[in-house]
């Protein structure tokens, strides 16, 4: 019985002295926070006593205090365009990839340099002669292309009636396409082979590489016969006579650029820039030069940022929220920028890639951005007016998201934040 008794008191003491290791050394527990299911959803932020700005910084703090953010990165910054001055800033010069706000980028160095009425013209040549007798062209035609995405059936029937008022019925000659305003790279530097990619050809039609073959076909459905090679490509020589030209301008490109986020227009408009660097075979890094050029005017160093493409399909795109509001900046304090631009920007719950976000709130017909998403990123970038009549332009980049419904979320309770009258 003895020793069963000091067995029971040697049990009982370590246990106690278990109990005491626990409570001294032991980590204290994880608390593992729950989602928070507003961050999820376009509930109305917080709001807040404090004045402005006060109360606009107060309920952004609380927005960015989310469990979204232990597992992906943001960059934010909110300027005061009336008041010039810094509103709110979150990591403001992360690298971070834009998606599709890199056409802000685009079209403001394209209005920029060449302005929105600068034209994108596709002529159309010829060199030989005629032998009346035979109504037969002795020469070439020459389809000279800038790469228009908004070259379409109409342009390509009023082409075909210049050739055939030349009151011919054969041409001993060949069509050929002048594509020499680009180089020949049809896909841009980091974009994804399987993704549904622009081809950028400068011989389009309807937005595709088929203006040759269509012409072709065109002047054939007119009774032309054509005895030479139907699809050439060769130069305009200098001595050719002009025959035609179709155009559409800049600011022709920027609603389907920015409003409808189509990547063929913003790589147009990029392209323009290109050819206004070098005309002959221009190339992406032409129209990066003119694009470094406008960002180190506004500060920046090649450190900060890096380019590839126009639209923002590449996965190599780096930019930061303070370099995007460094652009809005810019474009608002140039009214031939700042018109063309605000025009055609996305406008939330009325028309383009917002027209189906912040209905019912005060960013609904107030916010003017542009979105972008692509895989794990989620972007938006643009204008709004206060509720205190302040003009105001921010970026919000988010980057590394399991789903990009979570940074649109969050990005429209931001703008509801900032459009939204406060209570003082």
């Amino acid at each position: 019985m003895r020793q069963l008794f000091l067995t029971i008191i040697f049990l009982l003491f370590s246990f106690h002295f278990c109990l005491a290791q626990v409570t001294v050394y032991d980590d204290p527990p994880v608390v593992v926070a729950e989602p928070d299911d507003s961050m999820m959803t376009d509930a109305e932020p917080p709001s807040s006593s404090l004045p402005w700005p006060q109360n606009v910084q107060e309920v952004l703090d609380e927005l960015l205090y989310a469990p979204l953010f232990e597992t992906s990165q943001v960059g934010l910054m909110v300027y005061d365009l009336t008041a010039d001055s810094t509103l709110y800033i979150r990591y403001p010069r992360h690298r971070l990839r834009p998606a599709s706000t890199m056409k802000v980028l685009t079209a403001v160095s394209v209005l920029d340099k060449l302005g929105a009425g600068h034209p994108i013209k596709t002529r159309l040549y010829y060199d030989g002669e005629k032998e009346d007798s035979l109504r037969t062209f002795n020469g070439n035609i020459y389809i000279q292309g800038s790469m228009d995405p908004r070259l379409d059936n109409n342009d390509l029937r009023s082409m075909v009636d210049a050739v055939v008022a030349l009151g011919i019925d054969t041409l001993r000659g060949d069509i050929c396409g002048d594509d020499t305003m680009k180089d020949g790279r049809q896909w841009g530097e980091g974009w994804c082979w399987d993704d549904d990619n622009p081809t950028l050809s400068p011989l389009l039609l309807n937005g595709r590489d088929n203006l040759m073959s269509s012409f072709v076909n065109a002047l054939r459905g007119r009774g032309i016969v054509i005895i030479g090679d139907t699809n050439a490509r060769k130069k305009v020589p200098s001595g050719a006579t002009l025959l035609a030209t179709r155009f559409h301008t800049v600011g022709d490109m920027l609603a389907r650029c920015l409003k409808n986020s189509n990547n063929l227009y913003a790589e147009v408009l990029f392209y323009q820039l290109a050819a206004s660097h070098k005309e002959y075979r221009a190339t992406a890094k032409d129209a990066i030069a003119e694009e470094t050029a406008l960002l180190r005017r506004l500060g920046f160093s090649s450190s900060d940022y890096r380019l590839a493409d126009g639209s923002g399909l590449s996965l190599y795109n780096y930019l930061t929220p303070e370099l995007e509001v460094a652009v809005l900046r810019y474009a608002y304090s140039k009214p031939h920028i700042f018109k063309p631009l605000y025009e055609a920007l996305p406008i939330a719950g009325v028309d383009g890639t917002l027209k189906g976000r912040m209905h019912g709130t005060a960013a609904s017909g107030n916010v003017r951005a542009k979105t972008g998403t692509v895989m794990g990123v989620s972007t938006l970038a643009g204008y709004c007016r206060a509720a205190n009549g302040h003009w105001l332009c921010f970026a919000i980049m988010n980057n590394g998201l399991n789903k990009q419904n979570d940074g649109r979320h969050f990005q429209n309770r931001v703008c509801m934040a900032l459009c939204r009258e406060y209570e003082n």
